[in-house]
């Protein structure tokens, strides 16, 4: 099953495309990590997908087919806003109190141990409590619902190291324990790359980048040499990000562990974090699934696929 599905989907508001042909399957059980630089799409792909938008363009679907927004979308989808959306003059048993009335389904006895493990006073407002409290509150009302998909918006941004910390080990202890999927839009790649699994990076609103992240960081790698002979071998090899210093060249490249390479050049793996930032400089450059050939072909011929691992 996929907890994700979109089609050519796009939105518009006035004249501005904030996301536009987006064409995505994410598959259940995952940690899925929405990257990109603001203004990219991602909280509008997010709020599509939690029903709080209506596309403009193309096809969105949620939990195995359902409607964003339709009941039973609503009541197996968590949302974590940036921001958290505490009412701040409510007390965190208050939160509980509401959260359970407004919905189906609410795991209550979970929800008071988990804020009692966490050393988060149910009697105290959530005006008055840390950011990273106000954060594990919001986390717990989210997951006391016992969703089948938590979204979650740059929950983390505003959190200090070890508050980001815990947050993302709860996110993680929740897909593993109970099967949650996680999709989960941030800036901060380290963290990340310590939780997620699979990768979706959109860029100018569009996808860039979508896969298992494994797939991805095998299918892909550093070469470095003789900057005088990158232009000799790069028709050879799908380049997606070049940089330079003097008489050394370093190129991100779609290409497997085993490709053959000439006796001045060197190879070695590509972690998630210089992916990222390497697809987030070339927005032009679509991962390509199948061999590297086969991907450099198609960008010579001009089209520009995306990829869907």
């Amino acid at each position: 099953m996929n907890v994700l599905e979109a089609t050519r989907l796009g939105k518009r508001y006035g004249g501005t495309w904030a996301l536009r042909e987006c064409s995505l399957a994410i598959p259940a059980g995952h940690v899925a990590a929405l990257v990109g630089p603001n203004g990219a799409g991602k909280t509008t792909l997010l709020n599509l997908a939690a029903g709080l938008a209506t596309p403009s363009a193309g096809a969105i679907a949620v939990l195995g087919g359902e409607t964003p927004g339709s009941p039973v979308a609503l009541d197996g989808i968590a949302f974590v806003a940036q921001g958290t959306s505490l009412y701040g003059n409510l007390s965190a048993a208050d939160m509980l109190h509401l959260t359970r009335n407004l919905n189906h389904r609410f795991d209550q006895p979970y929800a008071e141990t988990r804020l009692g493990d966490l050393g988060i006073p149910l009697k105290r407002k959530a005006a008055r409590l840390s950011g990273g409290q106000q954060a594990q509150l919001a986390l717990t009302l989210a997951l006391a619902r016992r969703p089948r998909l938590l979204v979650l918006d740059e929950p983390v941004a505003m959190l200090d190291p070890i508050s980001r910390h815990d947050f993302m080990a709860t996110v993680l202890t929740a897909t593993v324990d109970d099967g949650v999927s996680v999709l989960l839009s941030s800036h901060v790649l380290a963290e990340l790359e310590r939780v997620a699994d699979y990768l979706i990076l959109l860029s100018r609103g569009r996808v860039q980048v979508a896969g298992k992240i494994d797939d991805l960081l095998a299918t892909h790698r550093v070469l470095t040499g003789p900057a005088a002979e990158v232009a000799r071998y790069s028709s050879q090899w799908n380049v997606v990000h070049t940089r330079g210093g003097g008489a050394q060249a370093h190129l991100l490249v779609r290409a497997a562990a085993a490709d053959p390479l000439p006796p001045s050049w060197e190879s070695r793996t590509v972690g998630l974090e210089e992916l990222a930032l390497a697809y987030l400089r070339e927005p032009g450059a679509a991962a390509l699934p199948g061999p590297a050939r086969d991907g450099a072909q198609n960008l010579q011929s001009g089209q520009r696929p995306q990829v869907m691992k």
